[in-house]
């Protein structure tokens, strides 16, 4: 960002020396402008990607912990049936439990893993955003150089390219807007 504002100073320089190069140096501000709410947007979409990755990440931790409590409910219920016991009853009530509460983790994996999954099309969606927003910024990053061109060689057909590299900027990265 510091040298897009270099470059705006130094283009207001060139404009007050001749009258006919402010358009481009009013174009210039108004496209670093937009450069710099892309980019914000930007790193705010690759923000809430790692966010929902870590979620899921998180929602994966959970539904292994969940396995391994399962197993080991499941592993007692082998157990029990090695050995004898005096209390059958007892017996019996420690092996429905086990039995309860191994089916009461296959269910609770069941929308762990659900969840997981809706974090990481989250994770994916906010991807996909972050990317056309780079994308625009691109685009505007290139129009704001092609633009200073337009300065230096004072030939417009310059400041005209830079005109269709902002707009290009502008839509794709209004493109998120049709992403869900």
């Amino acid at each position: 960002m510091p040298d897009e504002l270099s470059e705006l100073h130094e283009s207001a320089e060139h404009a007050r020396e001749d009258n006919s190069l402010a358009p481009i140096s009013v174009t210039m501000a108004i496209i670093a402008v937009l450069v710099a709410v892309i980019s914000l947007l930007g790193h705010r979409s690759h923000t809430e990607e790692v966010l929902m990755q870590a979620r899921a990440t998180d929602q994966w931790a959970y539904y292994q912990a969940k396995n391994i409590r399962r197993h080991n409910y499941e592993m007692g219920i082998d157990l029990l049936s090695l050995g004898e016991f005096k209390d059958k009853a007892a017996e019996q009530k420690i092996a429905d439990n086990y039995k309860e509460e191994a089916a009461k983790a296959k269910k609770d994996q069941a929308d762990i893993e659900e969840q997981a999954k809706d974090l990481e099309k989250e994770s994916a969606a906010s991807a996909a955003k972050a990317d056309r927003f780079d994308l625009g910024e691109v685009f505007l990053e290139v129009a704001l150089v092609i633009s200073s061109l337009a300065l230096l060689t004072r030939k417009r057909i310059f400041w005209y390219i830079g005109i269709v590299s902002t707009l290009a900027g502008i839509v794709v990265a209004s493109t998120v807007l049709f992403l869900h």
